[in-house]
């Protein structure tokens, strides 16, 4: 992972395939730096697809979760950071909240959040997988790719080199 999202940006941000989200999200795991094609999900206060795709076997995706930009309860933990470390998960990106924010702080993945809130969310099974979601300015979409380092969040619909 070699790249840094400035000079992506002055390379291709005159590009119709190029966004830039807006800094609304806060950076909490110990890589600051990921990339990878997208997974979305669309879910409330409810976190039960967050593990199930979570424990899925992946190379070098991201997870990206609309969770509506609740902070009333947490989407995800580190239990389900260190899951997603273990399933080839290069990072996660939540707009909501997470929890065990100091240990996630520890674990080389990318996990990118609005803030931290203690209260574990509900398990219903509600929410959508893969279906295009917006939030911080950005239209994510399934198989496109996110860029985050220290200064933001690329996305684009086409691998950048």
């Amino acid at each position: 992972m070699n790249f840094d999202t400035a000079d992506l940006c002055d390379r291709f941000a005159q590009t119709d395939s190029f966004q830039v989200a807006e800094p609304v999200l806060r950076h909490f795991g110990g890589n600051r730096r990921f990339c990878g094609q997208i997974t979305t999900l669309k879910v409330f206060e409810d976190n039960s697809l967050v593990r199930a795709v979570l424990a899925e076997k992946v190379d070098g995706r991201v997870l990206v979760v609309d969770g509506g930009g609740s902070k009333r309860c947490a989407l995800m933990g580190d239990t389900l950071a260190g899951l997603a470390l273990e399933n080839g998960w290069q990072g996660i990106v939540v707009y909501g909240s997470i929890r065990g924010s100091e240990l996630i702080r520890q674990l080389p993945i990318g996990v990118m959040a609005l803030n931290t809130n203690p209260l574990r969310s509900n398990k219903h099974g509600h929410g959508d997988r893969d279906v295009m979601i917006t939030f911080a300015g950005v239209n994510f979409k399934k198989d496109h790719y996110l860029y985050a380092d220290g200064d933001g969040i690329i996305v684009s619909d086409a691998k950048l080199d």
